[in-house]
């Protein structure tokens, strides 16, 4: 299993248009996907409702991670952590 753990960038954590753009970005990578809380229980991080349930805060530590093999689960893992690191206001056209 590969994970990555990353600090949430956006200073209001991941509500509302962040949990929007990192939903949208983790579907695009057709790959499958888990988010917690650092020590919490992964949500799918293709679920809208399981993200915003989260209640992740700006600078908070969360873990992508994903029970694919290979290097497209391993890419998909690093575009999702440097999107939630830097809290990008767009989804990067390489999502």
């Amino acid at each position: 299993m590969a994970e990555r753990r990353v600090n949430v960038g956006w200073a209001e954590g991941l509500h509302a248009r962040p949990a929007s753009i990192f939903v949208r970005a983790a579907t695009a990578s057709g790959v499958p996907v888990t988010i917690a809380k650092a020590g919490g229980t992964p949500v799918n991080a293709a679920s809208m409702l399981a993200v915003l349930g989260l209640g992740a805060q700006g600078g908070e530590e969360v873990v992508l991670a994903s029970d694919a093999e290979g290097a497209d689960a391993e890419a998909a893992l690093d575009r999702l952590a440097k999107l939630v690191a830097e809290g990008m206001e767009e989804l990067p056209e390489t999502v």
